[in-house]
């Protein structure tokens, strides 16, 4: 079967693949707002140190699901067909919703309820991301497959941002909102896919790679557990990377790593298609996409710590008003991506993927750099327009980037392939947290507890309640600006606070006191986070300055190829090797090495060691 229909049903592939998307990637961020709402609805404070679990797990759980079960949920989508697999994740995505938003039980209980079906919304929202891809890959035609890939990946990047306002405007009201909202927008997408999504693809059967499944699932949560006692003290140390039990999950997660790549080597029916590496297009893409996501799940943190936490009570909003105003102050990133992501996939259509996406990841490094130039206490108009510019430089790398990847797969591939491609993003979203969150609470660690004991005691409180509070995991202080908390009442405690006089009560719990006391040491945190992210663009944009020239047509607009099977690959045949001809333009029939889509016709050495030309798919 072939790979375009008509036009009334592409549009439709992709207005609800889309609204897939936007609910998938809006639900990993729209807890992170409204986690005070949440906590306090099930009596639960996240800033006692053994909660910091609940905390941390609520955030992450979801990405680290979507994460495990992406590729695989791709898979099985090119195996019984990807449409089966997406609505069946509309079902369980919508479920889980309206499951999360009935949660009856408090304190430690009613925050396990919230992580288990967290989860089983993650399982739902793998579903959705593994498939909807390939489902707008298979539904449109070459020649507007930039276009139709960027409107997906972009809202699906917006969507992080939205959720931020969505949920700062829903939980004061009730935090069941958060979740509930998603169920009757789940229900009206469910109906219309089951009544509009076709397979266009023709499913290929296959089996299930379990070990490669268990192994890789394994090596991510063990990575998960690491970084939630990572960021935790240790000892007289700030951080726990150094301990005895970070140190043991970490090298368990590597063997299970490397036990995963072992048997992907060795299998028939490998979870990781490892041959599409030696694709260049895909190769290179994916690696951008990794970095390109660890630069923006740190800026997102960094941001809404910086704008919570310190310039917002310096302009007056309460702690408790600023989750909300957080989301709305950044909503020129969201602005942005949005203006600039379908422009850029509709260009890449015509002129390739690479000057888009290298561009945009040197234009989001120079977005970093002048945000190292702002002072903690800005101008927002200055301030604003960074985050249009970063905005703008991220979709315009985004849709290109995402089309170029999907192009460069094989058509029975592009299940799988998109998956892998996912899991590379939501992991590095993963990893990112652990990344800026350390990077953070040293920064702090180094001079806040000083700074903090001298700053308490000058306004009357005791040595020792002074010496209690500043020497406070610098996690939990990092933690109460994240969650909007009235920092210092949650810190000191009523008593402390009780024997002091009045004007000393109102400098500790204003609006000032905080924010002046911590803008010094986060701001040092903040340039080594901003200076890794950097360097992370920094690599992404050589990584798509080396994905290869400008596509050209074909029959399919893909990676057509089909090679015979090599046991020893790790795929079903060996990956496609760069064409010999020199560049040339679109409708030639000849690719420059590495293109973003490899015509038909490319001669490829087989598993026998013959060379023959590939046809065309079914």
């Amino acid at each position: 079967m072939g790979t375009t229909t008509d036009d009334r049903y592409k549009w439709i592939a992709l207005g609800n693949a889309t609204l897939a998307v936007l609910l998938a990637t809006l639900d990993a961020s729209i807890t992170i707002i409204a986690m005070p709402d949440i906590f306090r609805g099930i009596h639960l404070d996240p800033l006692v140190p053994g909660n910091s679990f609940y905390l941390l797990w609520m955030i992450l759980g979801y990405l680290v699901v979507t994460s495990v079960l992406v590729v695989s949920l791709g898979k099985l989508g090119d195996m019984v067909g990807r449409v089966k697999i997406f609505n069946v994740g509309f079902v369980i995505y919508t479920a889980a919703s309206l499951m999360l938003a009935i949660d009856w039980m408090t304190g430690s209980a009613g925050a396990l309820w919230l992580i288990g079906f967290r989860v089983v919304q993650g399982i739902g929202g793998a579903c959705l991301i593994a498939n909807s891809g390939a489902i707008i890959a298979d539904a449109f035609p070459a020649h507007q497959r930039g276009m139709a890939l960027g409107v997906n990946n972009i809202v699906g990047v917006s969507g992080q941002f939205i959720g931020l306002v969505l949920g700062g405007l829903l939980a004061p009201i009730d935090w069941r909102l958060v979740f509930l909202i998603s169920v009757p927008v789940g229900i009206f997408g469910t109906v219309w896919a089951y009544r509009s999504l076709r397979e266009v693809s023709t499913p290929h059967p296959g089996r299930i790679d379990w070990a490669g499944n268990v192994s890789f699932a394994l090596g991510l949560i063990l990575i998960m557990v690491a970084v939630t006692y990572g960021i935790r003290p240790y000892g007289s140390h700030a951080t726990g990377w150094g301990s005895p039990t970070v140190i043991g999950l970490m090298v368990a997660a590597a063997v299970c790593l490397v036990t995963f790549f072992v048997v992907e080597r060795r299998s028939a029916h490998p979870m990781f298609r490892l041959g599409l590496f030696r694709i260049r297009a895909f190769t290179f893409g994916t690696l951008s996409t990794f970095l390109a996501a660890i630069s923006r799940g740190g800026l997102m943190f960094m941001l809404i710590i910086w704008l919570q936490g310190i310039w917002l009570p310096q302009h007056g909003y309460s702690f408790s008003d600023a989750p909300l105003w957080a989301g709305i102050y950044m909503l020129p990133l969201t602005a942005g991506i949005l203006v600039a992501g379908p422009i850029s996939g509709i260009l890449s259509d015509r002129y390739g993927a690479r000057p888009f996406a290298t561009a945009g990841m040197l234009l989001t490094a120079l977005g970093f750099g002048l945000l190292l130039l702002l002072p903690t206490d800005f101008s927002y108009s200055a301030f604003g327009a960074i985050l249009l510019l970063i905005g703008l430089a991220m979709g315009l790398f985004a849709s290109p980037n995402r089309a170029a990847v999907m192009n460069a797969l094989p058509v029975a591939e592009r299940g799988a392939g998109g998956g892998m491609n996912t899991t590379f993003q939501n992991s590095a979203q993963v990893l990112s947290i652990g990344v800026f969150f350390t990077l953070m609470i040293i920064g702090l660690a180094a001079t806040l507890p000083q700074t903090m004991s001298a700053g308490l005691q000058a306004h009357g409180v005791s040595a020792a309640d002074a010496h209690h509070a500043s020497n406070l995991p610098a996690v939990s202080i990092l933690f109460a600006a994240f969650l909007g908390y009235d920092p210092i009442s949650h810190l000191l405690g009523t008593h402390a606070l009780a024997g002091l006089s009045p004007a000393d009560h109102a400098a500790l719990t204003g609006h000032s006191f905080f924010p002046s006391l911590i803008s010094g040491p986060f701001q040092d945190g903040l340039h080594a986070a901003f200076a890794f992210a950097i360097a992370a663009c920094l690599i992404a944009a050589l990584a798509s300055f080396l994905r290869g020239g400008r596509p050209v047509d074909d029959a399919d607009g893909g990676a057509a190829e089909r090679v015979e099977p090599d046991p020893h690959a790790g795929v079903d045949g060996p990956g496609p090797r760069d064409a010999k001809t020199a560049p040339d333009g679109p409708g030639t029939g000849v690719a420059a090495p590495g293109d973003d889509r490899r015509p038909v016709g490319v001669p490829l050495r087989t598993s026998t060691g013959t060379h023959r030309t590939l046809p065309l798919p079914d």
